[in-house]
């Protein structure tokens, strides 16, 4: 706290003290100049709550630098405490006449042809190569995908939070390390791992919340498969995919900022030497929803990938 902080704590306790000293005296004499003087204290008293109040919510605004505190203030703010989940319109033009059907239409909108199983039975995923698992999972690897978590961020369903990961680094990772090869190298996710809590929250500054895409979804799974996902998905970063520079999704220090600015600089380039400027924007609706693991493996294999298989 700066010194400027604490001078405006004491004004304000100055003044809270002031009003009660005037309102202890008015109680005792009740004469209407006493009142009169214990009024215009308590309207000062109150005005500079008010300022010291905006003040600080600027100095707070002012103080974020990182994306996450920005995000959780912007969600925090749009929310719409009227918005609730309930009767939405499906594509057929067709409104859901239960929760069930609702849970539907959201699940068929954000996870497409996904199949519900009984049991907890899954199809058989892709496996790799116990080599290829190796170099995938090592010990320094998993240290750093563990402490690259908050603390204390919401955990899945086996309620384990990532401080427990972290503070027991030297007796888990060895365990880890060699549960997690196994995993790859068979194309097997434990049961416990798969079960998700699935969350839908209104999208912020939507006019309308009748449809499914007016919803987006949070999706509070284990740590422990995190953990393993952040490790292939390090490894596709770094020995599989070879991303265009133009691409700035997927990529560390690239967002829709950087998109921005490219697009800016080109078209502030093309203005300065008088030439045109043609741009085509498409928005595919659903792009990463919808992406099969076919297509992918397919890209992969063109791009000489295709002795490297991953788990779907």
């Amino acid at each position: 706290m700066t010194c400027q902080e604490w001078e405006k704590i004491s004004e304000l306790e100055s003044l809270r003290s002031e009003v009660r000293r005037l309102f202890n005296r008015c109680q005792a004499d009740n004469r209407s100049s006493s009142w009169e003087l214990f009024r215009e204290s308590q309207r000062r008293y109150r005005k500079e709550v008010c300022k010291a109040s905006k003040e600080t919510w600027r100095t707070f605004c002012s103080s974020i630098n990182d994306l996450p505190t920005s995000a959780r203030l912007r969600r925090a703010l749009s929310r719409d405490p009227k918005t609730r989940l309930g009767s939405l319109m499906a594509p057929t033009g067709e409104r859901t006449q239960s929760e069930r059907e609702t849970l539907d239409l959201l699940l068929a909108t954000h996870f497409p042809d996904s199949v519900a199983v009984e049991g907890g039975a899954i199809p058989a995923a892709a496996c790799v190569d116990w080599r290829v698992a190796a170099r995938t999972i090592t010990y320094r690897r998993v240290e750093w995908a563990i402490d690259s978590f908050a603390p204390y961020k919401s955990p899945g369903m086996d309620g384990i939070f990532p401080a427990l990961l972290q503070e027991g680094q030297g007796i888990l990772i060895p365990y880890l390390v060699r549960f997690f090869n196994a995993c790859l190298a068979t194309g097997s996710v434990p049961a416990l791992w798969r079960q998700v809590n699935v969350v839908f929250i209104p999208k912020p500054g939507r006019s309308s919340y009748c449809g499914p895409r007016g919803f987006i979804l949070i999706s509070l799974t284990s740590f422990l498969l995190k953990t393993m996902e952040r490790l292939v998905d390090r490894f596709l970063r770094n020995e599989i995919l070879a991303l265009h520079p133009n691409q700035h999704a997927y990529q560390a220090g690239k967002s829709v900022e950087t998109a921005l600015h490219q697009l800016i600089v080109w078209v502030g380039k093309a203005l300065d030497q008088q030439e045109i400027a043609l741009g085509v924007f498409l928005d595919i609706e659903g792009a990463f929803d919808n992406t099969s693991y076919d297509s992918m493996c397919l890209a992969l294999a063109r791009r000489g990938r295709s002795n490297h298989r991953t788990m779907d």
